[in-house]
């Protein structure tokens, strides 16, 4: 259907009519150049020259021209497999061709009402099926969600989903089905029957440990049919080829229905990725030992700082920072005396420098190392420190001491400190700790630090620090300008029966001084060093200039090795200022990587490790849930089948009144001016009667 209107009111035709007669009358009423020919010649260009100019200009009231399309859009019907193991597990490969050939069978008989297309599912969804049935996850309730994002807009009919109703992923697919408004019939695969088995549930664990921490991991058992059996529990170590028996748990199986829960305590030790395999004996004329034994990683992570307390004699102080520290296990402690030290300083994390350099040592081999390696330091000041000296050894706090004399002070927090965060706790006990001895003189902070404590004297509050923290030699550094802390843990305890004031401040202080900064010029990160079988391995690289800017001029290689020393060699890809690369999904094992790059002349390496786990939930149920799918039928009005009855569903889905085309209107409008014919037309009459009045002598 058509229709003409215009942008402008109607009537303004008359107008166009009056300027096409006026134009040629005005023309060709007293013309006297065809006065002697015909007529009909005169006034044959007379209506030329009225159609010309009255359509030209109707033309300019922009008239539209309206028409109706109508489509037919046929139902669409989708065709969601399984691919997941359990389903593949319950069929033999006889079965497996038998009930392709039904689902194809069903696809062509389909495909020539309705619009029709597959989906399968497993871990994800992705358009087409294979038949592989190699996910090891099934998510249900994702088939829903993405055929509605898809296809909600649409002639969507009717959903066809083929599946064992085993899920391990999602939610309840019965509450995501509800917003898709249409039928979904469902085929029945796998097996209902219980089976004799017994079965490793699931295994809850922590994902990281600390290296020398005991961790739980528990385990869930349960027994279909295994009635006066047992079984035992084992968990092993698995180092490599190795296979080390930690512990055995008997269990008794007293019901066919049977469940139990274990707990079992490990050592996080060594440091690194631990594999651990937790498996069940099989008991007798069992259907299936697959779901019998699972592996777990456990990431030890070794995040204790070795921390060193060097004196120059012995003193109460030592004590006191060596309870204080041991009681956090991120911490192991060593002391010792300047005297007789001569392990490497290189072994340590940080180091604690009491009452050093002294009057009697200068410890500056220690220190210029300590320097060198830019190794964490905390000073703290005494009555044996050589002042002079120790203002030439670092830069947070000048000290210009008058002479052997000293103050008794009191500390308080400064405001507006802000390298750390300091509970109200500390803010509001410190006040009244007994006073510590300092130097008698005058202080002054350096410009790369910040005073937390301050001291009083007496009565008075001065701007003289007590505690600072900052950066020196591009290390972290701080100053404690004062001896006596033995106390304020003792006084600690005599007013709240714990140490938590003291514990809290010196741990924060340590905290600070012994992060270490990550230096070094080329890194490789990764998101996460546990990878499931079916993720992509990803890794991120960085590499830096002299000045500490970010580039990737040169070209970073990789070499990943697995358990057997087989190599994988890759390239890394540019992106921005840094490298990306995906190794992609690698088989289960533990793996060791090298990344190399050339930068400014200098050869870098980086080494990691990270380890693929196998995901092993398809295997740990055998039993088809056909009551979840009736359930999905029945409440979605669509049907269950047998996989020999899938041709049947043709049928059914044609049954449905709601599975029908849907015929779509719509008006379209366009301007008569892009008409090539107008165009043509107004040509026509030009040409016409411009080749009239030339025949006849008008010109």
């Amino acid at each position: 259907m058509k229709g003409l209107s215009f942008q402008y009111p109607a009537w303004f035709l008359i107008f166009c009519v009056i300027l096409g007669l006026g134009y040629a009358l005005g023309l060709y009423y007293r013309e006297k150049t065809f006065r002697d020919q015909a007529p009909w010649l005169t006034w044959l260009l007379g209506i030329l020259r009225f159609l010309m100019v009255t359509i030209a200009s109707a033309l300019l009231l922009s008239p539209l021209l309206r028409s109706l399309q109508t489509e037919t859009k046929k139902p669409l019907v989708i065709l969601a497999q399984d691919n997941s193991e359990s389903v593949a597990a319950a069929m033999t490969e006889e079965q497996q061709q038998t009930y392709r050939q039904y689902v194809e069978a069903l696809a062509k008989s389909l495909s020539d009402e309705y619009e029709f297309k597959e989906y399968s599912f497993g871990s994800e969804v992705r358009e087409g099926i294979d038949f592989s049935y190699g996910d090891k996850v099934t998510n249900i309730s994702e088939v829903f969600n993405d055929i509605y994002d898809l296809y909600s807009n649409q002639n969507l009919g009717a959903v066809v989903l083929a599946t064992d109703g085993i899920y391990n992923e999602g939610s309840n697919p019965v509450y995501s089905g509800n917003k898709l408004g249409v039928p979904v019939f469902t085929v029945a695969l796998g097996d209902t029957t219980p089976k004799r088995d017994v079965i490793l549930k699931r295994v809850f664990h922590n994902r990281i440990a600390y290296l020398g921490d005991k961790f739980s991991v528990q385990i869930d058992v349960s027994a279909l049919n295994c009635s006066a059996s047992a079984t035992t529990l084992s968990v092993s170590k698995v180092e490599g080829n190795n296979v080390r028996r930690l512990q055995e748990i008997p269990i008794s199986i007293d019901r066919n229905d049977f469940f139990t829960t274990q707990e079992v305590i490990l050592d996080a030790d060594p440091a690194g990725v631990q594999r651990f395999r937790i498996s069940l004996s099989p008991v007798s004329n069992e259907v299936s030992t697959v779901n019998n034994t699972k592996d777990i990683f456990i990431d030890v992570l070794d995040a204790r700082q070795k921390v060193l307390v060097l004196a120059n004699s012995p003193h109460p102080d030592i004590t006191a920072l060596r309870q204080s520290l041991t009681s956090n296990e991120n911490y192991e402690v060593e002391v010792a005396y300047i005297a007789n030290f001569t392990d490497p300083i290189a072994e340590y994390d940080m180091v604690i420098l009491h009452q050093l350099p002294s009057i009697g040592n200068s410890a500056e081999a220690v220190i210029n190392e300590i320097n060198n390696r830019k190794i964490p330091v905390l000073y703290i000041v005494g009555g044996q420190t050589d002042i002079n000296r120790f203002n030439r050894v670092q830069s947070l706090l000048t000290i210009r001491a008058g002479g052997a004399n000293s103050n008794e002070v009191q500390a308080r927090v400064v405001p507006g400190f802000n390298l750390f965060t300091i509970g109200e706790a500390i803010s509001g006990g410190i006040g009244i700790f007994p006073p510590l001895i300092a130097p008698f003189g005058d202080f002054s902070v350096g410009a790369n630090s910040q005073a937390l404590l301050r001291q009083r004297i007496g009565r008075i509050d001065t701007d003289y620090p007590l505690l600072v923290l900052g950066t020196d030699n591009e290390a972290r550094a701080g100053v404690l300008a004062a001896e006596g802390i033995w106390k304020w843990r003792l006084f600690d305890y005599l007013q709240h029966q714990n140490q938590d004031i003291f514990d809290e401040l010196l741990g924060k202080t340590i905290q600070y001084v012994g992060l270490k900064e990550d230096k070094r010029r080329f890194r490789v990160s990764m998101d996460k060093n546990i990878f499931n079988e079916n993720e992509p391995v990803i890794f991120d690289g960085e590499l830096y200039n002299d000045n500490y800017e970010l580039i990737n001029d040169p070209d970073v290689s990789m070499s990943i090795t697995d358990e057997d020393g087989k190599e994988y060699d890759y390239v890394f890809n540019r992106i921005n200022n840094a490298y990306t690369l995906n190794a992609g999904i690698l088989p289960v094992g533990n793996y060791r990587f090298t990344a190399n790059t050339v930068a400014t002349g200098e050869s870098l390496e980086y080494n990691g490790q990270f380890t693929v786990q196998p995901i092993q939930l398809e295997l740990f149920e055998s039993t088809a849930d056909h009551r979840l799918l009736q359930l999905i039928s029945d409440q979605f009005g669509g049907s269950l089948v047998a996989p020999n009855d899938v041709a049947s569903l043709a049928d059914r889905i044609a049954e449905k009144e709601t599975v029908a085309p849907v015929i779509y209107q719509s008006v379209a409008t366009r301007s008569v001016i892009n008409l090539k014919w107008i165009f043509f037309l107004l040509l026509v009459l030009l040409t016409a009667e411009w080749f009239l009045r030339r025949y006849f002598g008008g010109y």
